[in-house]
C-alpha cells in the first residue's frame, strides 16, 4: 500500500490526492522468475489526473531478480 508522502500535486498544486489501482492484466512480473507478479497502485491528483507516484503492491516478489 502507498504511504502518502506527497501533500500536493507538483503539476497543478491540488491538495486532494487519491489512490488508484490498475485493473485487468496490468501487473508487473519479475524478469527472471516464474510469477504472476504484482498489481500496481498509483498516487494521483484528483484534479488534473497527474500520476505522482506508482508502486507494486507485493514488492517481495522481486527479491533476487537482479543478476
Amino acid at each position: 500500500m502507498i504511504e502518502n508522502q506527497a501533500s500536493s500535486c507538483p503539476k497543478c498544486g491540488e491538495t486532494e490526492l487519491g489512490i488508484g489501482k490498475q485493473n485487468g492484466y496490468a501487473a508487473v512480473a519479475p524478469a527472471n522468475k516464474m510469477s504472476f507478479g504484482s498489481d500496481i497502485e498509483y498516487l494521483l491528483c484528483t484534479n488534473c489526473g497527474f500520476i505522482i507516484e506508482s508502486y507494486v503492491t507485493k514488492p517481495h516478489k522481486f527479491k533476487g531478480t537482479i543478476l
